[in-house]
């Protein structure tokens, strides 16, 4: 009997704490029910309750500070701005670095140029290349443009693929037995005199041009003009000095084999004598050639994201009648992959120089303006990459975590500082 009573009594009770504390009522009921059905073992739930880490406070426990909001909000705002910085990384992109060793073979290398020859007229300097196999590829026209400056550095004319000295074949000319070709008299096909440089009796050299083609490829220097029937006809020499004091322009881009080798701009149209590269000079009637030049472009291959150029912008002001300015170029082959998988091969090169009086009149050295490249077996590997989005959760889980900790620690000793020294000041022992 007493012990029923006392059952009763316990669940008045609760019930009573439930009516004063509505939040936990519910609960306290559930708990007295059940202990009133006799169960022993607790449900389901109320186990779960148990692995509670987040343990609930009425809120007439709290006590709001000053000191509280003001770590509070400067928490939040710190708490924004690190959120939109690892915002900022997630979104940009990387690029992760990886060497292996080049296998490529049988490939071709373009270079791309764009250099100015502020005191060389396009009709003495010229473009040749070769490399260690042999091939030669010389007065480069194929892709290449030459455009003509005044003395001030602006066009004179449009770019052309083969800039010429004015050639103009004028009529009254003389075919190869001497007789004079007159097309408003004749209707025979005009066929100049090559002069003895003719490989077949059939050759025909139409124009200057053409004559010093055939000498070139004859190996024979080209020092008499004025003697030479096209060219007086045409006005080379006049041509030669009508564009002293001109500069030149000369842009485009070369396709070589991938081997090592060398490409230059030198004075002069060049031909093989023996086992030697050889530039004619004779048809200028001087020894000063000004190799000062501009380099606002040279790159091998296609241009890349992040790609440093080391010659680009470069300007060299030569003193004296002539020079050498020597470039010694090592390529490196790379590939860049971009982020949504299309692959680029290409090509970066670091870059030493060096320069040398010469003198032109002896021989001994050809002025101009050489580039000499090698290939690094080693190709770079460049990869585009972006922080996965796992990553970027977990670095903002660590910032508002971390944040909140940091604060609630710094919150923590500036209250019970505050509360420790104010009751110092009451007990009269602060000084």
């Amino acid at each position: 009997g007493e012990f029923a009573t006392q059952r009763a009594g316990t669940v008045a009770t609760l019930r009573s704490e439930a009516a004063q504390q509505p939040e936990y009522g519910a609960a306290a009921l559930k708990m007295g029910a059940g202990e009133g059905h006799g169960g022993d073992a607790p449900s389901f739930l109320s186990s779960l309750q148990r692995f509670d880490a987040f343990p609930k406070v009425n809120e007439d426990f709290f006590q709001r500070t000053l000191s509280g909001g003001v770590i509070t909000v400067a928490a939040t705002v710190v708490m924004v701005l690190l959120f939109f910085s690892e915002l900022r990384v997630y979104l940009a992109v990387r690029t992760e670095y990886g060497l292996t060793v080049d296998t490529s073979r049988g490939e071709k290398l373009q270079i791309n140029l764009d250099v100015t020859f502020p005191h060389l007229p396009c009709g003495v300097v010229s473009l040749d290349a070769m490399d260690v196999s042999g091939e030669q590829h010389l007065d480069v026209a194929h892709n290449i443009f030459k455009r003509r400056l005044d003395e001030t550095g602006s066009p004179v004319a449009t770019g052309e693929k083969e800039q010429t000295l004015g050639a103009k074949v004028m009529p009254a000319a003389r075919q190869k037995d001497g007789s004079v070709h007159d097309p408003a008299t004749t209707n025979e096909t005009y066929c100049g005199s090559c002069y003895g440089s003719e490989e077949t009796p059939e050759q025909c050299c139409n124009t200057c041009d053409e004559v010093r083609e055939s000498y070139r490829m004859k190996g024979w220097a080209f020092s008499n003009a004025e003697g030479i029937e096209q060219c007086a006809r045409e006005g080379f020499s006049d041509n030669i000095k009508n564009q002293e004091g001109e500069g030149c322009n000369i842009y485009g881009y070369l396709e070589v084999n991938k081997v090592a080798g060398n490409f230059h701009f030198a004075p002069g149209k060049s031909f093989q004598h023996g086992n030697m590269h050889v530039h004619d000079l004779m048809p200028f009637h001087t020894n000063s050639f000004n190799m000062s030049h501009v380099v606002a472009k040279l790159s091998f291959g296609a241009d890349f994201p992040g790609v440093v150029n080391p010659l680009d912008g470069v300007a060299r002001d030569m003193d004296g009648e002539a020079g050498m300015y020597q470039y010694f170029l090592k390529v490196v082959p790379t590939t860049y992959q971009q982020i949504h998988g299309h692959a680029m091969a290409t090509n970066q090169f670091s870059v030493t120089d060096h320069f040398k009086q010469v003198d032109a009149q002896a021989g001994e050295n050809l002025p101009g303006v050489f580039f000499f490249y090698d290939l690094s077996p080693i190709k770079v590997e460049l990869r585009e990459r972006r922080h996965s989005v796992l990553h970027f959760v977990t670095s903002v889980c660590a910032i508002v975590g971390g944040l909140f900790t940091v604060s609630g620690i710094v919150d923590a000793t500036v209250y019970h500082s505050h509360k420790a020294i104010k009751k110092k000041i009451e007990l009269g022992k602060f000084t």
